[in-house]
């Protein structure tokens, strides 16, 4: 019985072991944030539909790192008109604000950080393409841009669109 238990509780230590250390390989992976991001269509009022694209080593960490780039995508980077999609730039007008509120943001992007609330997979495949070493996955996701924008503006983070100039 002992032997037994002792045995449960090293295959449970050597699984949390593993999926801490894919975290941290994930983390790494898109610590520079090192993606791209494209129009996928028209979301529903109040959203983004966007295609981002994610580099790891692992296919799976790519597609699992998806939603945090397409977030900090929308926040940071805004995206080109492209397959009949209006332009959007980016929420943060400031380039420096991502250094100014450093603290928020890693908090913010953090393994089950804030982000996820205003992300979401949509239905339909990813695409993954090998480029020497590593993977590019391309997956279709939903931001929710007007609720990403309020806590962002909540926070101090971006102005309000309604302040002056």
């Amino acid at each position: 019985m002992r032997k037994s238990l002792m045995i449960v509780v090293l295959l449970l230590s050597t699984a949390t072991i593993c999926f801490s250390q894919s975290k941290k390989k994930a983390n790494k992976d898109t610590e520079h944030f090192r993606y791209e991001i494209e129009c996928a269509g028209n979301g529903t009022q109040g959203t983004y539909l966007v295609k981002v694209w994610s580099y790891s080593k692992k296919a799976q960490v790519a597609a699992e790192q998806c939603k945090k780039n397409a977030v900090h995508g929308i926040i940071f980077k805004g995206y080109s008109s492209k397959n009949g999609c209006v332009a959007q730039r980016a929420m943060a007008s400031n380039p420096g604000v991502e250094m100014e509120h450093a603290e928020f943001f890693d908090l913010f992007f953090s393994d089950n950080g804030e982000y996820l609330k205003y992300v979401a997979l949509t239905a339909g495949t990813q695409e993954i393409i090998k480029v020497g070493k590593e993977y590019k996955v391309g997956v279709v996701v939903s931001v929710s841009k007007d609720a990403l924008r309020k806590a962002l503006e909540k926070a101090g983070v971006i102005r309000s669109l309604s302040t002056g100039f």
